[in-house]
């Protein structure tokens, strides 16, 4: 929410000065209005209305309280016909410190350019008090609407006269989502099926009715029958809208330990004990909470899941029956309870080969050789050789005895 905007520019005989703001009184008093200030404008104002050398360039300025952050486009245009021949001013939006200010910074800007032209064209600003026409709108009342249009609907589209227009519009900025790789398995955070109508793309179609929480990305390309690059950038843009998420390939090799917001869950903050249960029971019987914080915190990194589960089984409690372990697994991810222990095979001759830049051939290694540089995971040997688990081990002792290491991190 745009708290306030106010248009302040400077004047040859009293400095920087406001001269209009909305809400009124929120910058500097006013006569009849009794409300309080954002921040004290005596303070700030050398920010506001700056020195030549950070006008024309986007500046975010945060009050002393650290409560609001001032976001602006000091503008001066150089011309004879202006006193000391520049003409200096800046349109301001405070939003709340704790905002996303990223997503009003094409605002900001787009307000200094605009009424730059204006200026330029007839001295739309410099010449307000002058202005005898009934055609245009005042500056008050063009931020009061252009503060209610942003706050109420993200965008604005105002006639200033017959030449001008003020179009604006908020949109929401996402990071630039990770690499998508073919072992990730992608989960939905929404219901496509609700969204999804005929103008949507077809490949992107394809794969959304591939995605169920448990295939990865190389088998979604297969069975939707698409190239998996593109498989690839489609994913990628639901990632970039926060539509999906990625997890790692559920198997019962895995090996996953809690992490410190364990903490969280023990201690059953914002109801999560109850959510996790809603997830992961299976029909039947529910047992109490406190198995479910016995199952997280038994995970350890000594010991697969496979290797947990017989744990449980052999001190009487057979997890199957209860609980949907992939659900359980996937729930303590998503949540950051438990992290994932990654495996990687590190091979002495080949680290050796790649500093000396001598390409050698090691014995028995041609299969997974280039994956023994200790960056690749298990998990992509899997989907890009599609071999399992104990395929891997066995290629692996093919390779002189002593020379590779397996590392767990």
């Amino acid at each position: 929410m745009i708290q306030g905007i106010f248009f302040a520019r400077f004047l040859p005989q009293q400095g920087t000065k406001v001269v209009h703001q909305s809400p009124p009184g929120c910058i500097v008093s006013e006569p009849g209005v009794d409300k309080h200030r954002f921040f004290d404008f005596e303070t700030m104002g050398e920010y506001i209305i700056p020195r030549q050398g950070f006008c024309n360039r986007y500046v975010t300025i945060c009050d002393p309280e650290d409560k609001y952050r001032i976001l602006g486009h000091p503008v001066c245009i150089k011309d004879e016909k202006y006193v000391r021949n520049e003409f200096m001013f800046n349109f301001c939006i405070v939003i709340g410190v704790e905002v996303d200010m990223h997503p009003y910074e094409a605002v900001v800007r787009r307000l200094a350019s605009t009424f730059t032209e204006m200026e330029i064209q007839n001295q739309f600003l410099s010449q307000e008090d002058l202005s005898t026409s009934k055609d245009r709108r005042s500056i008050a009342a063009l931020i009061e609407i252009i503060k209610e249009d942003l706050n109420n609907y993200n965008e604005c589209m105002i006639p200033v006269d017959d030449a001008n227009t003020i179009n604006m519009k908020l949109f929401p900025i996402h990071r630039h989502p990770p690499p998508v790789k073919s072992w990730h398995v992608p989960i939905s955070k929404m219901k496509f099926t609700e969204i999804m109508d005929d103008t949507w793309d077809l490949t992107m179609k394809k794969l959304i009715a591939q995605i169920d929480g448990i295939k990865d990305v190389r088998r979604i390309a297969h069975d939707a029958d698409v190239a998996l690059d593109l498989t690839k950038i489609a994913l990628q843009h639901l990632l970039y809208h926060d539509s999906i998420l990625m997890l790692d390939i559920f198997l019962f090799g895995n090996i996953y330990a809690p992490a410190p917001e364990m903490n969280d869950f023990i201690i059953d903050k914002d109801g999560m004990q109850d959510e996790c249960s809603n997830y992961v029971y299976i029909n039947g019987p529910r047992l109490p909470k406190f198995y479910l914080c016995r199952l997280f915190t038994s995970l350890c990194t000594s010991r697969t899941v496979k290797e947990w589960l017989k744990m449980h089984l052999d001190q009487g409690f057979p997890v199957l029956n209860y609980v949907d372990v992939r659900r359980f697994i996937q729930f303590g991810v998503i949540k950051g309870l438990i992290y994932r222990v990654h495996k990687y095979a590190v091979s002495s001759q080949y680290l050796a080969s790649l500093v000396t830049r001598q390409s050698i051939k090691i014995e028995g290694g041609d299969l997974l050789q280039s994956y023994t540089d200790g960056c690749h995971c298990f998990d992509q040997i899997t989907a890009e050789k599609n071999i399992g688990d104990s395929k891997i081990m066995d290629q692996l002792r093919k390779i002189p005895k002593g020379d590779v290491e397996i590392i767990y991190r």
